[in-house]
């Protein structure tokens, strides 16, 4: 893909616990062939240190991004692929208020933010632009591009959900991290999975991370029942 034509996903990974969504979401985008540049706050990089032991740096964000996809939601290292040597993925500093994504003009197809934190839905919502990731979301409203916000907080105040009507008042697609159980889950991966392919959906991006519902009661325990981590063999 041609740099004139490449037009990437924005992931943004803001400070909440669930970086194991994060990493779902990005390897599903990848799956289906998408371009993503990739926007990671400060406050995640600790939350990342904590879930999985893995320290992003910007000087090496390609090899710590390859070590942080292959991991499962277990924390188990090789679980999946990883970042394969062509995946078009750029990253861009959540300090670097100049990059791409921070105009209007540079094309994207939408922004997803997961996991979504409580502060990074009240910035977005007010319209603060910190840094990076919240400038990118600003911008993703104002041109009417599709921006879901996977919010992970339990329970939420009343400002909180103030904000995400906001978010939803504007445009946004508020989406809780919500695993259900009808997929069969037998694994902590298949419910990671679950919220990824329904940020996914909400981006209209192709996927087999989850069984869907067909509208048979006890699908789930049959043999097909769970298709949580096909990528791992893919």
């Amino acid at each position: 893909m041609t740099e004139r034509n490449r037009t990437p996903w924005v992931v943004g990974v803001s400070g909440a616990s669930g970086t194991p969504y994060a990493a779902a979401v990005l390897r599903g985008l990848l799956a289906a062939g998408e371009s993503v540049d990739l926007v990671v706050s400060r406050a995640s990089r600790l939350t990342l240190l904590d879930e999985t032991g893995i320290a992003f740096r910007d000087a090496h964000w390609r090899e710590d991004l390859a070590e942080w996809l292959a991991r499962g939601a277990d924390g188990k290292p090789g679980t999946f692929e990883g970042l394969t040597p062509d995946a078009d993925v750029r990253y861009w500093g959540a300090g670097d208020l100049a990059a791409g994504p921070s105009s209007g003009s540079y094309q994207v197809k939408g922004m997803l933010i997961v996991p979504a934190s409580t502060a990074c839905v009240a910035g977005v919502a007010l319209g603060l632009s910190k840094d990076l990731l919240q400038r990118v979301a600003s911008v993703t409203l104002k041109e009417r591009r599709r921006l879901v916000v996977a919010v992970r907080e339990t329970p939420l105040n009343g400002q909180t959900l103030k904000h995400l009507v906001a978010l939803d008042e504007a445009g946004a697609v508020v989406l809780p991290a919500s695993p259900a159980f009808y997929a069969g889950a037998t694994h902590i991966q298949d419910l990671v999975d679950f919220v990824a392919g329904r940020v996914l959906d909400a981006a209209g991006v192709p996927h087999r991370l989850y069984r869907r519902w067909e509208g048979e009661l006890g699908g789930s325990r049959s043999p097909q029942g769970s298709s949580g981590g096909e990528q791992a063999g893919d």
